[in-house]
């Protein structure tokens, strides 16, 4: 058999990368780490709306735990859910549909994605976004990503205005002058 007709040799799978193209666990920063803990947690809440302070106790006991960022953790879950009302009403007006129809795991994503932006403001509003789609890559629906996707980038505009405004700037050199 020649090299021309000769079989391929399987595809190689990406590193650092599962089936579904999110991340393995080995390359994920702490904070990555707390904020899937977190959606978990939310998902639980949303789900069953058990009180969080029984879901917390229950979600530090899972394996892992302990390479996550706690203090992004605790902040994330409890301020999603405590202030879980006013993040669904800035998210309803980017729906195409009723709340009640999204998915809990696209909802727990949508709910960190805007309590991010508004409460963490050490992260880049795209790195916000990039973790929220690789959240729900790894724990949602088949498409679910693109549907957190144009959501939050719905939304950064809003509620990340400057920032948002100062990245299009760089990004278009004539509106620069140059």
């Amino acid at each position: 058999m020649s090299a021309l007709n000769a079989p391929r040799p399987p595809r190689q799978p990406r590193k650092g990368t599962t089936s579904t193209g999110a991340r393995k666990a080995a390359s994920k920063s702490g904070r990555s780490r707390a904020r899937e803990f977190a959606l978990q947690a939310l998902y639980q809440h949303i789900v069953s709306g058990n009180d969080a302070s029984d879901i917390d106790l229950f979600t530090r006991d899972l394996s892992g735990f302990n390479k996550a960022d706690v203090a992004h953790y605790d902040a994330v879950l409890h301020g999603c859910i405590t202030t879980a009302e006013d993040l669904d009403k800035l998210i309803e007006p980017k729906l195409d549909r009723k709340l009640s129809e999204i998915s809990p795991i696209e909802h727990g994503v949508m709910w960190i994605g805007v309590y991010e932006f508004q409460h963490c403001m050490d992260v880049p509003w795209r790195v916000i976004i990039n973790e929220c789609i690789e959240l729900a890559k790894e724990f949602g629906g088949t498409d679910g990503h693109k549907y957190v996707n144009g959501v939050l980038n719905g939304l950064a505009p809003q509620l990340r205005a400057v920032e948002v405004a100062a990245d299009k700037q760089k990004a278009t050199p004539e509106a620069s002058g140059e």
